[in-house]
C-alpha cells in the first residue's frame, strides 16, 4: 500500500506573515478558535444544516430550551421557564400538546424584547421558507406527518410536483398555510404546539444545538425584509437560494454574542458580547473563529499564543501532544458517523472535472454509474476499514454496522458488514453493466473537503486499493473548499463524496430519515435515482418506526432498515469516531455536549493565565 497512506506526515512550511514569530500578549477577554475543514455556508437558522453554520448559531441565538452542562439526559428551560412534562401538566396524556410557557424581559441584540408571538413566527417562518435540504423536516414530521412543504401543499388539494411556487393556486397555498398555522396557537404567553401523533425526541428538537429552533425577532425581520407575517404572501420567501435569504450573513438572536463581521473572503468570523444577555455576561469579550486549512500554520498559532484553541485531525493529534502549555481532551463521546456516499443520478453536462467524458468508455462514467448496485458493493470491499480505524484514526472509535451509530438503541450490532476483500471487490466490478465495466474501465472523481486531512486519507485508501484491482480503474480524490463541496451537494453534481452526520436530537430515527427516507437530506444530495429506490424501500418503514410505541417493534423495523441498506449497498458508512478537543492550558469552562455543531460554547469559557 502506498506510504502516504499509513504515515503522518508533518509538513515544515514557511512560517506564514499572519502568525507571530513571538509570543502573542495574553488577552482574557479575546478567544481565538482556528478550524480548518471550512466556514460556515449560510447564517439563517432555517437553511443551516452543517456545522459550520451552526457554531455561529449558536452563540448568536438561543433555544427553548438546553442540556444542562451539556448532558443528553438533563433537559432544562432556556428561552421556556419549564420543560414540559406530562407529570407538570404542559404535555397531554397522549402527548400530542405541549405548551411552553416563554420567558418574560429577554432582549434581542437590537434591543427588543422576546414575545411568545416572535417564537411562533420563528417556527412558521422556517417552515414556510423549507430550504431545500434543510432542517425543517424535523418540525413537519412531528405537527404535520410529513417531510416538506410540498407535502403540505398536496395536503391542502394541490400537486406537490411544481417547478415554481407561483404556478400554484393561490387558494391552495392559503389552504397550506392554514394547515401550517394550525399546529401552533398562542395562548398568553404560552405556546401551544399540537402534534399530529407522538414524537418524543420533539423537546429535544427544541434544545440548544439545534440551530433549526433558534429564535428570531419578528419586529426586525420584518423590517430587514423577510415574510411579513400575511397568510397570503408567505410563498415569496418560499425555499429561495441560502444568499438572497434575509439571514444569510446578518444576524439579531438573543444570545450571549452580537455577530460582529463575517468576512467571506478571509475566512474569519467575529463576535462581540451582548452585554444585555437575560443570563448574564459572557467573560469574554470578543470570539474571533478562522478557518485555516494547513495545519502547520495552526499548530504555530497555537504554540505562539495567536490561537486558544485549534483543529487538529485525529491523525495529527501525536504533533500536538508534547506542545508544552497545550491541552488534548480526547475520546469524548459522539453520536455520529461518516460515510462515503454515492450519486445514483450523476449530473454530466458543467460537471467533466468529476465524471470525465460521462460515458463507460475508461474515460469518465455515466450518469448511473452508481445506480449499479454491483458498483456500490465492488467500492465497499475495497476500503479497508480496520487499517483506517487503527492507523488513521488511532483506534479512537468503532467501524459501523450500518448507516444508525451503535450507541443508539435499536441497531443490530451482529449485522454482516462490508470489509476489506479484494476478491469480493473483483466479483463485484465483473458482473456491474453486465462485464462492461471490467473491460473497458473507468475514471471518477471523488471528493473530500479541503483541510479535513482525515477523510482525504480515507479516500486515498480507497484509491488505492480500487486502482489496484484493475489497471483500467482510474480514482482522483479531489479536495474542494467546504462551501464549494455544500453548492454541489445541493445541485447534486458529486458522484462521490465523505459526509459527516452529527446528530440532530439523540433517537435512531434522526439517522433512519437523512440517511433512507426520499426525502431525506442525502437523498436528495445523491440523485433522482436514490430518491426512487428509498420511496420502494425505505420511506413506509421508516415512517412507521418513529410511529410505533412498542420498543420491540421499533427494534424489528430498524433492524430490517439497516438490513436493507447494507444489502442494497447505498452508501458506505465507515467510522464512528470519539473527538477530541486542543487547546491552550489558560482555557477553563471547557462544557462538551454531543448535540452541539459548536466546538466551544463560548458563553461558559475563561481564560486564565498559569
Amino acid at each position: 500500500m502506498k506510504t502516504k497512506v499509513f504515515s503522518l506526515i508533518v509538513l515544515l512550511l514557511t512560517l506564514s506573515l499572519s502568525v507571530s514569530v513571538f509570543a502573542a500578549p495574553f488577552d482574557p477577554e479575546t478567544f481565538v478558535y482556528v478550524g480548518g475543514a471550512g466556514g460556515p455556508q449560510t447564517l439563517d437558522p432555517a437553511a443551516a444544516y452543517d456545522t459550520a453554520s451552526g457554531e455561529i448559531i449558536h452563540h448568536v441565538y438561543d433555544n427553548l430550551f438546553q442540556y444542562i452542562n451539556g448532558e443528553l439526559d438533563n433537559m432544562g428551560p432556556m428561552l421556556a421557564t419549564e420543560v414540559p412534562t406530562v407529570a407538570n401538566g404542559l404535555m397531554s396524556e397522549d402527548g400530542r400538546t405541549i405548551r411552553v410557557p416563554i420567558r418574560q424581559g429577554v432582549k434581542f441584540h437590537d434591543g427588543s424584547v422576546l414575545t411568545v408571538e416572535d417564537v411562533r413566527y420563528s417556527f412558521m417562518r422556517g417552515m414556510l421558507a423549507d430550504p431545500a435540504g434543510g432542517p425543517m423536516w424535523m418540525f413537519f414530521e412531528p405537527l404535520l406527518g410529513v417531510q416538506t412543504m410540498r407535502d403540505v401543499i398536496e395536503m391542502a388539494g394541490g400537486s406537490g410536483d411544481f417547478a415554481d411556487i407561483k404556478d400554484v393556486d393561490p387558494a391552495i397555498l392559503r389552504k397550506a398555510y392554514d394547515l401550517v398555522a394550525a399546529t401552533m396557537e398562542v395562548d398568553g404567553n404560552d405556546l401551544i404546539f399540537h402534534l399530529v401523533d407522538p414524537y418524543p425526541p420533539f423537546i429535544n428538537i427544541l434544545a440548544k444545538g439545534g440551530s433549526w429552533s433558534a429564535i428570531v425577532c419578528q419586529e426586525w425581520m420584518v423590517a430587514h425584509g423577510d415574510w411579513d407575517g400575511n397568510p397570503d404572501t408567505w410563498a415569496k420567501w418560499y425555499d429561495l437560494a441560502v444568499e438572497d435569504m434575509t439571514l444569510y450573513d446578518q444576524a439579531n438572536g438573543t444570545g450571549p454574542f452580537k455577530l460582529s463581521t463575517w468576512d467571506k473572503s478571509g475566512a474569519q468570523v467575529l463576535l462581540s458580547r451582548f452585554d444585555e444577555y437575560w443570563q448574564g455576561p459572557a467573560s469574554l469579550k470578543s470570539v474571533v473563529i478562522k478557518n485555516i486549512p494547513e495545519l502547520a500554520t495552526r499548530q504555530l498559532m497555537l504554540r505562539a499564543g495567536d490561537a486558544d484553541a485549534i483543529y487538529v485531525g485525529q491523525e495529527d493529534l501525536p504533533q500536538v501532544r508534547s506542545m508544552p502549555d497545550v491541552v488534548v481532551i480526547d475520546g469524548l463521546p459522539q453520536v455520529t458517523n461518516t460515510v462515503l456516499f454515492y450519486s445514483f443520478t450523476i449530473p454530466v453536462e458543467g460537471n467533466e472535472d468529476l465524471v470525465g467524458s460521462g460515458k463507460l468508455d475508461g474515460n469518465g462514467i455515466p450518469s448511473d454509474f452508481f445506480a449499479d448496485v454491483n458498483v456500490r458493493k465492488a467500492f465497499n470491499y475495497s476500503f479497508d476499514y480496520e487499517a483506517f480505524l487503527q492507523e488513521v484514526a488511532l483506534g479512537a472509535g468503532v467501524t459501523p454496522v450500518g448507516p444508525i451509530p451503535q450507541s443508539l438503541p435499536y441497531v443490530n450490532t451482529e449485522q454482516e458488514y462490508y470489509y476489506n476483500d479484494p476478491a469480493k471487490a473483483t466479483e463485484y466490478f465483473k458482473k456491474a453493466f453486465d462485464g462492461e465495466l471490467w473491460e473497458k474501465g473507468f475514471e471518477v472523481g471523488i471528493v473530500y473537503n479541503t483541510g479535513n486531512n482525515t477523510r482525504k486519507t480515507a479516500l486515498e485508501i480507497l484509491e488505492y486499493n480500487v486502482e489496484r484491482i484493475n489497471p483500467k480503474f482510474k480514482v482522483n480524490v479531489i479536495g474542494l473548499e467546504w462551501a464549494t463541496v455544500l453548492d454541489k451537494l445541493r445541485s447534486a453534481s458529486l458522484p462521490v463524496f465523505v459526509m459527516g452526520w452529527l446528530m440532530d436530537f439523540p433517537d435512531t430515527h434522526n439517522f433512519a430519515v437523512p440517511f433512507m427516507h426520499s426525502a431525506g437530506t442525502f437523498a436528495g444530495y445523491c440523485g433522482q435515482g436514490l430518491i426512487d429506490l428509498a420511496k420502494e424501500q425505505f420511506d413506509e418503514l421508516v415512517e412507521a418506526g418513529i410511529k410505533a410505541t412498542d420498543p420491540e417493534e421499533r427494534e424489528k423495523i430498524y433492524f430490517e432498515l439497516q438490513k436493507r441498506y447494507v444489502d442494497l449497498a447505498v452508501g458506505m458508512p465507515f467510522m464512528e469516531a470519539t473527538t477530541h478537543r486542543v487547546m491552550r492550558d489558560w482555557v477553563q469552562g471547557f462544557i462538551y455536549s454531543p448535540a452541539y455543531s459548536a466546538q466551544y460554547d463560548y458563553y461558559t469559557i475563561q481564560k486564565v493565565q498559569k
